[in-house]
């Protein structure tokens, strides 16, 4: 296994959000210096106040679809930069686009020009409203590219081919991880996430927000095990040599159904609930009367999401072991407190 100490230097986009600040302050403890970059679009400056004042990690204000510009030796690229709420990339669909082309190409060239290990945050909505259920890493998916959360979609599916491209035509350390929902402290008021929504509204004695019947299904991983998946992944030696990285050949012909760490791992919670579920665990723990009011679903929203996380086991030895319920109860004390401190979203 590769070590921390082995990655001196990472560089992470998308470092101000709310998966990234808590990657940023992982990478931070286990020793790297962390360069995060970050426009600020989505990310907040509040997620970074904790790690500003410590030693080795910097942070520049910048957005990487118009470049990516870092001195120095560079260990590890993790490309996280994108908006990653529905109500973000819906309000920003061609920014989504553009960070998903040109933002992971830059990040991508980063990583070649500097020798570097990369890891692409992709999404589990690489898999559409999924025909099979749970979602191996083999499922191709059923998206529809024109719809509008396609943008958010086909960015990642590109950025996931853009990946494997680099993988095998420049011989690039690549990985890419396919984020399933995910929560925990950090998450914006104003997000839009189900999950986040629904703990806000219970505080605040709003009605719950639920689209559809309710029945659609979730599968929520709280944010510290995802967080130890993501570094699992970044920490996994590759499983081919450089020589083998420079085969094009060998790289073209080699299964893409293997277990090579390379390929694509599901990383998600695979406790499966409904939208009604999750709603009554908000309600048991915020102790809120609030009763739900019931919306139209968007469109596409997927009818069931699920990850096969079989591989991620296997590979990595991972699974999530913070249960849905008490991954509830610890981000609403958060947003208890961040409603007291009347901090915008």
């Amino acid at each position: 296994m590769v070590s921390a100490a082995d990655l001196r230097r990472v560089v992470l986009t998308g470092g101000a959000g709310f998966l990234g600040s808590h990657l940023c302050e992982r990478l931070l403890d286990q020793g790297c210096e962390v360069v995060c970059v970050d426009n600020l679009l989505t990310g907040r400056r509040e997620n970074l106040a904790p790690l500003l004042d410590r030693p080795g990690f910097a942070f520049i204000e910048g957005d990487v679809s118009e470049g990516l510009e870092v001195d120095g030796a560079v260990d590890a690229v993790l490309h996280f930069a994108s908006p990653a709420s529905p109500r973000d990339y819906l309000e920003l669909p061609i920014h989504t686009l553009r960070v998903g082309a040109y933002g992971t190409h830059n990040a991508l060239e980063l990583a070649r020009a500097r020798g570097a290990r990369f890891l692409l945050a992709s999404t589990s909505e690489v898999y559409g409203d999924p025909l099979v259920s749970p979602q191996p890493e083999t499922y191709w998916g059923n998206v529809n590219p024109i719809s509008p959360r396609g943008v958010y979609d086909e960015a990642k599916r590109f950025g996931e081919a853009m990946t494997m491209a680099y993988h095998r035509y420049h011989g690039v350390d690549t990985r890419i991880v396919r984020i399933f929902n995910t929560f925990g402290p950090r998450m914006r008021s104003d997000d839009g996430r189900l999950v986040s929504n629904l703990i806000v509204q219970a505080l605040r004695g709003e009605p719950l927000t639920v689209h559809g019947d309710g029945t659609q299904t979730r599968s929520f991983c709280y944010v510290d095990d995802m967080i130890d998946g993501l570094v699992a992944v970044l920490l996994h030696p590759s499983d081919r040599t450089p020589a083998q990285r420079m085969d094009r050949a060998f790289l073209h012909t080699s299964s893409e159904a293997d277990d090579s760490i390379h390929h694509p791992i599901n990383l998600g919670n695979p406790e499966e609930y409904s939208v009604l579920e999750i709603a009554r665990m908000v309600l048991e723990a915020t102790a809120s009367a609030s009763p739900t009011r019931f919306v139209a679903r968007p469109v596409d929203d997927p009818r069931v999401r699920r990850p096969d996380v079989s591989r991620a086991a296997r590979l990595l030895g991972w699974r999530p072991t913070v249960p849905v319920r008490e991954g509830v109860r610890r981000t609403v004390a958060y947003f208890r407190t961040l409603l007291a401190a009347d901090v915008p979203g």
